[in-house]
């Protein structure tokens, strides 16, 4: 066997010449062009201004939206072939404020996808432990609350808990931090960014800030008019003299000391 084809690492997500139109209608592209691989174990970042695609493709990725054009594979298979809700229970998703149902506890809501999944009772439990213990939060002190009872960063931590609940090879994650404070926010980078290096998930990434980029990418793709424009490595990222890419640097002279 050739054995650059045995150390290549699988692709887990493949964008090939994808489109999407508003009602299929040409003149109204969110996001076009597309064709992108994202090998396992990487966490890809998707940077872009408002409006520049970086949702629509998490929701292509994982079935919500179709494409009007092209296809989208996803562990080798077309999102179209997968049972939309196979495919959504087996890629786990946070979003911004964590998304949480505020009638369940905490335990209820990381337990959803193992309890969807027949999971027995005491398998669930133990992994209810496990993924608070991994977000760091105490079982025994949070099991039992609330939505409602938690700080912000709390239920952030509570929202990457479930999305890792039932174990997913792919970990999709929209602006997940964004409407934190500036503190809250930097120290769930700086644990999100260790607890991706020891998982080894294959993570995609949404924000619009640079600095979380850097921060948190093993590969920076950036979007413009739903355009892909750049796609680099976080330090040759910094080096390209794409228009788009050089706004983005030159928000980092404005508040200086973003990570290299």
């Amino acid at each position: 066997m050739n054995m650059k084809t045995q150390l290549s690492p699988k692709k887990m997500i493949e964008f090939r010449g994808v489109s999407f139109h508003i009602n299929d209608i040409l003149a109204r592209a969110i996001v076009s062009g597309i064709s992108l691989e994202i090998p396992q174990g990487e966490t890809l970042v998707l940077l872009g201004r408002s409006g520049s695609g970086k949702t629509t493709l998490l929701k292509l990725m994982n079935g919500m939206l179709l494409p009007t054009k092209g296809e989208i594979f996803v562990q080798d298979r077309s999102t179209t072939a997968w049972d939309p809700i196979r495919l959504r229970r087996g890629i786990g998703y946070v979003i911004q404020d964590a998304g949480l149902f505020p009638h369940f506890t905490v335990a209820e809501n990381i337990g959803l996808v193992p309890s969807l999944k027949s999971w027995e009772a005491s398998r669930t439990a133990a992994r209810v432990d496990e993924m608070l213990q991994l977000v760091g939060l105490a079982p025994r002190e949070f099991s039992h609350r609330r939505p409602r009872e938690l700080s912000g960063g709390q239920r952030q931590r509570v929202g990457v808990a479930r999305a890792l609940a039932a174990d997913p090879p792919i970990l999709l994650m929209d602006e997940p931090f964004g409407a934190l404070d500036p503190v809250t926010r930097t120290e769930l980078q700086r644990e999100f960014s260790a607890l991706a290096r020891r998982l080894g998930k294959t993570i995609v990434f949404v924000t619009h800030d640079l600095r979380e980029a850097l921060l948190l990418a093993s590969r920076i793709v950036l979007l413009e008019a739903g355009h892909i424009v750049a796609s680099a490595t976080p330090q040759d990222f910094l080096r390209l003299e794409h228009p788009e890419v050089r706004a983005f640097t030159a928000s980092l002279a404005v508040n200086p000391g973003a990570p290299a």
